[in-house]
């Protein structure tokens, strides 16, 4: 490897410690010493007290009296101009299909090897499926995380199920041949099913938004007793014209800024 290529490698390194620093803190949801987050993260205490100080003097994280660390201030602009790329047209897309089938409406997006929720209206129901924006799942054991899956290249599919697939549920499929066969109905049907893969009585139905956005799935969640096969039929062609609505709506602004 050349000394270009090293030094490339290296900086990568680097970033990926750094975000892994702030996605550690920002789950624990409270303050954390150097300690714990070099024991949570497996990495020395001098290389992530480095960079805890890197980031506290680019405002992305700060020191508390107790001299744990927390998340910054300089996240917030950056969490509300991300938000902007997907929010309001998002939740009204996601408005539209509660008011047409009655339960949870949720976006993700693929985060690593996993999907991320960044956006949801809630069921009208007081029993309803309610998941955090923010939260992180795996891709084998929902609806939009074998979307997700289903349209990544092989050799990441492959590498992913050559880790080792958790159990959430006795539903969830832990079988990496079972898991393929279930990718290639996905990718012909162009919908996923959860059933009960990662919650016990829950059921959901996801579909991809655009080919151009292979990076994002929409969904309907629900309990079990209300996600009937007649409502999951009725809501596939929902979810496709929502996912083509919002597909065409991100694409403009793109296009435009």
């Amino acid at each position: 490897m050349s000394r270009s290529a090293e030094t490339a490698a290296g900086g990568a390194q680097t970033v990926h410690r750094a975000l892994d620093v702030m996605e550690a803190v920002a789950s624990a949801g409270r303050g954390m010493s150097i300690a714990e987050i070099a024991a949570l993260l497996q990495l020395p205490a001098p290389t992530v007290h480095r960079l805890c100080r890197a980031l506290v003097e680019r405002g992305y994280m700060r020191q508390l009296g107790d001299r744990r660390y927390t998340l910054g201030m300089r996240l917030m602009p950056l969490g509300n101009a991300a938000n902007q790329l997907t929010g309001v047209d998002a939740t009204a897309v996601l408005a539209d299909l509660v008011a047409e089938t009655g339960e949870t409406a949720n976006l993700a997006v693929l985060a690593g090897h996993q999907a991320e929720y960044v956006a949801q209206v809630p069921s009208g129901y007081t029993m309803r499926m309610f998941t955090e924006v923010g939260r992180r799942v795996d891709l084998h054991s929902t609806g939009v995380g074998k979307v997700l899956l289903s349209r990544l290249p092989r050799p990441t599919v492959e590498a992913i199920m050559r880790r080792p697939l958790v159990a959430r549920t006795p539903h969830t499929i832990t079988n990496a041949t079972a898991l393929e066969a279930e990718l290639e109905r996905i990718r012909e049907a162009g919908f996923a099913l959860d059933e009960q893969e990662q919650e016990i009585g829950v059921r959901c139905v996801a579909a991809p938004v655009g080919d151009e956005l292979p990076w994002m799935a929409l969904s309907i969640s629900g309990p079990l007793p209300r996600m009937s096969d007649e409502l999951v039929q009725r809501a596939i062609p929902l979810l496709h014209s929502g996912a083509r609505r919002l597909a065409e709506s991100l694409l403009a602004s793109k296009t435009d800024s």
